[in-house]
């Protein structure tokens, strides 16, 4: 199993270079009855902030390969609306020369414009509508004037003398 050496490997090539753990600092640093409370407090507290940090930075990773499939799944819906709305234009074409049947290819035209000007003109209306309800964020407004009221080392009891509470 192991070589001369004490290794257990025979050479670089036996194994692949990853790494399955967290690299943390070997916990028995100091042999048995030599470490003191603070010793071992230090030994935890720098484990523990690797640790934390190397998960950190996991998660930062993790995060970064699903913003990036969600970003190129959003640059495809991107595209579909694109070529959707390019498409629109062979509809409104076919709509004209279904009304060349019974009207000159002018007039036909002319309906299929004035349609297209009166759909535009309704989505606008509607859309100015919807925009001109927009109102304050008065919660918010309301919750900050009552923290400019606060004095340091008063705020809890002013808080709870307050009739109403910050988000009720």
């Amino acid at each position: 199993m192991s070589n001369k050496d004490g290794l257990f490997t025979d050479g670089s090539g036996d194994f692949s270079a990853q790494v399955n753990s967290i690299p943390l600092s070997d916990v028995d640093t100091s042999a048995a009855g030599e470490g003191s409370i603070g010793t071992l407090i230090s030994n935890a507290t720098s484990q523990m902030s690797t640790l934390f940090r190397s998960e950190l930075e996991l998660a930062k990773t993790e995060l970064a390969q699903e913003v990036k499939k969600g970003a190129v799944g959003g640059g495809l819906f991107g595209a579909a609306g694109v070529l959707a709305l390019y498409s629109t234009f062979f509809f409104f074409a076919f709509l004209a020369g279904l009304l060349h049947i019974w009207l000159p290819w002018w007039a036909a035209f002319l309906i299929v414009f004035a349609i297209i000007l009166v759909v535009a003109g309704l989505l606008a209306l509607v859309g100015f509508l919807k925009v001109k309800k927009i109102g304050k964020p008065e919660k918010t407004i309301d919750s900050v004037t009552e923290l400019k009221k606060l004095v340091p080392g008063q705020a809890q009891k002013k808080l709870e003398a307050n009739s109403r509470g910050m988000y009720s």
